[in-house]
């Protein structure tokens, strides 16, 4: 049984990342996007960063079949990416020939065998007046099975403006989330908040560790990995395909990449919404070279210009 990953999301940036790890480019289409941040979510990766009744497997590891309980999160393998030592990816994230902002990730170790992932999107300055843009993603993971802990979410953009935060007690299965909108980014005048209790079962993850998760897995052609997901309100099911592999030309040179989808998998939210596609490189730090976004608008793409 394969794995899963990625998670439902909130603005374009979120869609690029769940995560990830976006930017709303069109005011007016707020109709056509859900509001998360491209980034998040494809990021995506993220993003990147999205779930909804598959098969939950066993993070990071394909299973053989058999009728073996799956593994409790605490008895999961600890992850040794290369990217774990940590990592910062810049990303310019263009709308057709327009390149509207900037988003970084970046990991960081940290103490008591725990890992930081911070995501950060800004508008370029260009659309600063039209629509600006200014998200913070900010998530703590286990090292054993990148469960999160800790998700917290900062989001500015346009007129919306909004701050959550999502903690995970596996042990008593609930996901705690806190989600607050505010009338304006200074003086945090409320305009509507919510504190929910979602069930777990134990293995969910969060937009963005459900994106670094992705970039562990086997990857082989052809295969749909499944895994679940908590976002928002719900928790969900995903699926990710592995549709092939391609040589890519980036402005960083040329990487041999791997091609990969995640898909909601039951209700539909991508149907309307568009379609994520994710180039991750083909070794073993699976580097996100290009997040693509398709939409009625066009195409919205995340494009990697350093990497450290």
């Amino acid at each position: 049984m394969p794995t899963s990953y990625l998670v439902p999301h909130t603005s374009m940036l979120h869609r690029f990342l769940s995560s990830f790890a976006a930017l709303r480019l069109a005011p007016r289409a707020s109709h056509l996007v859900p509001r998360t941040s491209c980034l998040a979510l494809v990021l995506f990766f993220a993003v990147a960063c999205l779930a909804q009744s598959a098969q939950q497997a066993q993070p990071a590891v394909q299973s053989a079949p058999s009728k073996a309980a799956p593994l409790k999160y605490y008895e999961l393998p600890e992850v040794k990416a290369p990217w774990m030592k940590g990592e910062r990816l810049e990303f310019n994230l263009c709308w057709g020939i327009i390149t509207a902002g900037t988003a970084t990730l970046e990991v960081k170790p940290s103490k008591d065998g725990k890992t930081e992932f911070y995501t950060l999107a800004h508008d370029n300055g260009a659309l600063k007046k039209l629509y600006p843009v200014a998200d913070t993603i900010y998530t703590r993971v286990r090292n054993k099975g990148l469960m999160t802990e800790v998700f917290r979410k900062s989001l500015h953009e346009g007129s919306f403006h909004n701050k959550s935060l999502i903690r995970f007690d596996r042990r008593g299965e609930k996901a705690w989330l806190s989600d607050t909108v505010f009338k304006d980014p200074v003086k945090h005048v409320v305009k509507r908040s919510a504190d929910t209790a979602v069930a777990i079962q134990g293995l969910e993850h969060s937009i963005m560790s459900a994106f670094y998760l992705v970039r562990t897995m086997p990857l082989t052609v052809g295969d749909t990995s499944h895994f679940s997901a908590v976002s928002g309100k719900k928790r969900y099911e995903l699926k990710v395909l592995v549709h092939g592999r391609e040589k890519m030309k980036t402005a960083l040179g040329e990487f041999n990449t791997v091609k990969v989808e995640p898909v909601l998998d039951g209700d539909g939210i991508f149907n309307s919404k568009g379609r994520i596609f994710i180039w991750l490189t083909d070794d073993d730090r699976r580097i996100p070279v290009l997040m693509q976004c398709e939409i009625a608008l066009g195409s919205i793409k995340a494009k990697l210009v350093k990497m450290e």
